[in-house]
């Protein structure tokens, strides 16, 4: 398999982790009280909404998206993830996310871009952290008007984050044996 088309399967997956988060939230977790989202454990007896799973390891996809294909390709994901969750969640949440990722996109570029070349590991990392704050921040006061699940979408796309890492350097190694540079 060439970079490239393992970037179109990074693509691919990452496209689809925004439907499946906004689904989510609606549909599927632990408890799902009314008039708010369907919530699952993180840990340290903390909730959060469902989708956070999916948006964690969103995060760590949209820098493998750039990896291979480039920031165009990243940015043109998340438009068309927005698109696709137009068909499974309320508009008002769809909103939410996609400004929420799009504004988070940018703060990852900040970090992740001039990292990634040499310390790709580090540049996953930091830049997963970054989003994931500002992606949280965003997303919960747009979609909720409250910041009521803070805590939990930290913890909940950190957990993801740390999960990929050792993906993230299996990957790197690869690279390096195989001579494949960033788009």
């Amino acid at each position: 398999m060439t970079a490239r088309n393992e970037g179109y399967g990074y693509l691919v997956a990452f496209i689809l982790t925004i439907p499946a988060a906004n689904w989510m939230i609606g549909n599927f977790g632990a408890v799902c009280p009314p008039n708010s989202p369907c919530l699952i454990p993180v840990g340290f007896d903390i909730m959060a909404p469902s989708g956070v799973l999916m948006i964690g390891l969103a995060l760590v996809l949209r820098d493998l998206v750039q990896r291979r294909l480039g920031k165009v390709w990243a940015l043109g994901a998340i438009i068309a993830g927005a698109i696709l969750s137009a068909f499974v969640a309320p508009p008002a949440l769809v909103i939410a996310s996609g400004t929420a990722f799009l504004l988070s996109e940018l703060a990852d570029f900040a970090v992740y871009t001039p990292l990634q070349e040499k310390r790709l590991i580090l540049a996953v990392f930091l830049s997963g952290i970054v989003g994931l704050i500002v992606d949280s921040v965003l997303f919960l006061q747009l979609a909720f008007g409250s910041l009521d699940y803070l805590s939990g979408q930290i913890i909940g796309k950190a957990w993801m984050i740390l999960i990929a890492l050792p993906v993230i350097w299996w990957i790197r190694q690869r690279d390096e044996k195989l001579g494949v540079v960033p788009a």
